[in-house]
């Protein structure tokens, strides 16, 4: 049985995410930018939180960890490469690092890029993978530590996961993200409609976050670096995919 998701909207404009084991009761939470949301959520379904994984340092993904712990005694869980800038862990994964949430076993990707040692967690029987500030809804994270290389090779990993694939990420940027990319691809069909749908969305509260991996790499930029059509929109068609993303990304940090 596939764990339960929960989306958890957070501070002005974060997310955290709940899944959850029905057959055994194990619940796990992805990033804590803060806590008192994320213990009303487990109020209202009467779960127990044993798990708090979390994808990076910033504060806003890490700020609500020592109180959730200390109201309900999880373990947590990240990168040991990170663990200077994290709360203290239980449990530190190198990349390909196991985590187990009930029966379901999820492994770490090395997404590095936003920042050094920004990891991914990826629930194949689910179809989740929690991808905090790397891969977003129609977007990527700014470049704060990493390289547009080293970005991209992160970004590779991700659009390699199955189409069907939910990508559970940390904020709530999607509008802004397709505006963008239209300035890029203004004829690009699917990114029209779903251009649309996120506008409906956002009118009426709701959350664009989690999508799916196949809407991603048929309208976010980000991924589509390495398409004729997104090099030639940048003018520069002969260069490297690392090459297109960078200038892609220069482009949105000015937008």
């Amino acid at each position: 049985m596939p764990l339960e998701l929960v989306t958890i909207p957070c501070l002005s404009d974060n997310y955290a995410f709940l899944i959850h084991d029905a057959e055994t009761g194990d619940t796990a939470v992805v990033d804590v930018p803060e806590a008192a949301p994320i213990l009303a959520a487990l109020a209202a379904r009467g779960w127990s939180l044993s798990q708090i994984l979390l994808t990076h340092h910033h504060a806003d993904h890490i700020q609500g960890v020592e109180e959730l712990r200390r109201q309900t005694g999880a373990r947590v869980v990240g990168n040991a490469a990170d663990a200077h800038r994290l709360p203290p862990l239980d449990l530190a994964l190198d990349e390909g690092g196991e985590v187990t949430v009930g029966s379901e076993t999820g492994r770490t990707l090395d997404v590095s890029g936003h920042t050094i040692g920004h990891i991914a967690f990826h629930f194949p029987q689910s179809e989740l993978a929690f991808t905090g500030d790397s891969l977003m809804a129609m977007g990527c994270g700014r470049l704060f530590e990493g390289t547009a290389e080293m970005m991209w090779r992160s970004l590779s990993k991700l659009a390699a996961l199955p189409g069907d694939t939910l990508i559970c990420s940390g904020h709530e940027y999607t509008e802004s993200n397709a505006r963008f990319a239209r300035t890029l691809e203004p004829a690009n069909p699917e990114l029209i409609f779903r251009s649309g749908s996120i506008a409906a969305a956002r009118k009426d509260g709701r959350p664009t976050v989690p999508s799916q991996l196949a809407d991603e790499l048929a309208t976010n930029p980000f991924l589509r670096a390495n398409l004729p059509e997104l090099k030639t929109a940048v003018d520069m068609a002969d260069a490297g995919d690392a090459e297109v993303f960078a200038e892609i990304r220069r482009r949105k940090d000015k937008f």
